[in-house]
């Protein structure tokens, strides 16, 4: 979601892109981005020069709502939060890992796509590689020029 944001401005972005960059499996970003799309957290643009956008502004979308897109759990319990930790019943710790979870999902609500993007951004002095698709200006082309834009 940060590649996405540094890049969307440009347009449309490509899970491609994404997993070239990122070196994440193309055919698991197009199941990401499925759940993320249903979600709400991105648009789909079909065709050339076609990819993903975002659906809503940076600064509205926190850590926690990506996480709960993608329905990706996170739980330092070992039993799942159903107290059947150890022979069916509640381990002595399971108080303590469940209060993680809890602070986990606090600080992650806390955090927004808007601060991770910014921070990025600091991070590499404001330059963002962005693979332009010649498609989009002329329609017959099929080169790709790269540039660095702040």
């Amino acid at each position: 979601m940060i590649d996405l944001a540094l890049r969307c401005s440009e347009g449309p972005v490509s899970l491609a892109g994404i997993s070239d960059r990122q070196k994440i499996s193309l055919s698991y970003l197009e199941q990401l981005f499925g759940k993320l799309r249903r979600y709400g957290l991105v648009d789909s643009v079909r065709g050339p020069g076609g990819g993903y956008c975002l659906a809503r502004p940076t600064s509205e979308m926190t850590v926690t709502d990506i996480i709960r897109a993608v329905d990706e759990p996170l739980d330092a319990t070992q039993c799942g939060g159903r107290e059947n930790c150890r022979d069916d019943e509640r381990c002595m710790t399971h108080e303590l890992w469940s209060t993680l979870n809890d602070k986990m999902y606090e600080f992650l609500s806390s955090v927004t796509l808007a601060e991770l993007v910014n921070q990025q951004l600091q991070r590499t002095g404001g330059k963002v590689a962005v693979v332009h698709d010649a498609r989009r200006s002329r329609p017959r082309a099929r080169v790709k020029a790269v540039a660095l834009e702040s």
